[in-house]
């Protein structure tokens, strides 16, 4: 695909949709990678470990496909480069995320998770200075969360205690998720988002899986049902394939569009992720009515950032 077509609003949302509907797939399948490999809820360790192995993978799989698209090895370079992303993207976001979320309800996270695309903005325009901060970006952001709220409106309720180790921990994943938006911006540069991408999660994932493996997280694993290693063999290589094939993406599309443009499409991850979940996992906590009103707030707040007079 030419670059200029990655800059027409029309390519770029439906690639960014694409990505948002991997990473929605992945909340289903970490629930079904946890009963699986036998981990609990509260065992931070093992999830940890789990998200280490596949972030690893997602980093074989991008190096080894832009390996074989350019007919040689793609060696690491800019180290600093690839040191800062994976410490934003995949060490500090997911580490912060998981100790955060067994301390904090599904629904805080999600909604708290979501205000990460107001850092991003913010971070891009404030800090970095690689665009400006308009007023329909502002309004398209919040219509964009206040679908996410929706969604979110569920049986459980939302209140307002908050915890340093809960909520406080998944504002910290927010914002260096927002950061890793930002710097990924900033390198494609000088660098390859692809090779970035790749290297990112490999030592991301490794660096997550030795820390889990000392903190004493497990993965257990029936090695005589041969039906069963099958399945989580595929689980494991979709987990991986979700990672790199939407950071990746989602990373090209940085480069060639403004920040903010291809940030509010995440307010489509939970939609997606609460269809899915329905579908797969036939859970029926988000009902009919709230999807199709959070579908809409996150397309009428998609328009407003991205309309433009001609």
């Amino acid at each position: 695909m030419k670059h200029k077509s990655l800059s027409k609003t029309p390519v770029m949302i439906l690639i960014a949709m694409f990505c948002c509907f991997l990473w929605g797939s992945a909340f289903s399948c970490i629930k079904i990678g946890y009963k699986m490999f036998g981990i609990s809820g509260n065992d931070i360790a093992s999830q940890i470990l789990f998200a280490g192995i596949r972030f690893t993978i997602a980093g074989i799989m991008v190096i080894a496909v832009e390996s074989i698209r350019r007919r040689e090895f793609v060696k690491p370079s800019h180290p600093k480069y690839i040191a800062v992303q994976s410490l934003f993207q995949t060490v500090l976001q997911y580490l912060f995320f998981y100790v955060g979320l067994a301390h904090t309800t599904g629904v805080k996270s999600s909604i708290i998770t979501g205000a990460g695309t107001f850092f991003t903005i913010l971070i891009c325009s404030l800090g970095f200075r690689q665009e400006k901060l308009t007023t329909k970006k502002v309004v398209g952001s919040l219509i964009g969360f206040a679908g996410l709220i929706v969604v979110n409106l569920t049986g459980q309720g939302l209140d307002f205690d908050m915890s340093f180790f809960g909520e406080g921990f998944i504002f910290i994943a927010a914002f260096s998720g927002a950061m890793a938006q930002g710097y990924i911006k900033k390198f494609s540069k000088d660098a390859s988002v692809v090779m970035l991408s790749g290297y990112q999660f490999f030592f991301g994932g490794l660096v997550m899986t030795i820390v889990g493996t000392i903190a004493g997280g497990h993965m257990n694993m029936p090695t005589g049902d041969a039906v069963f290693v099958v399945k989580a063999v595929a689980l494991i290589l979709y987990m991986g394939f979700i990672s790199a094939a939407a950071y990746t993406l989602w990373g090209v599309l940085l480069k060639y569009n403004d920040v903010s443009k291809v940030a509010t499409c995440k307010f489509m991850n939970p939609i997606f992720g609460a269809v899915l979940s329905l579908i797969i996992l036939n859970e029926t906590d988000v009902m009919g009515w709230q999807i199709m009103v959070a579908l809409t707030l996150v397309c009428i707040g998609i328009f407003i950032v991205n309309y433009e007079k001609k």
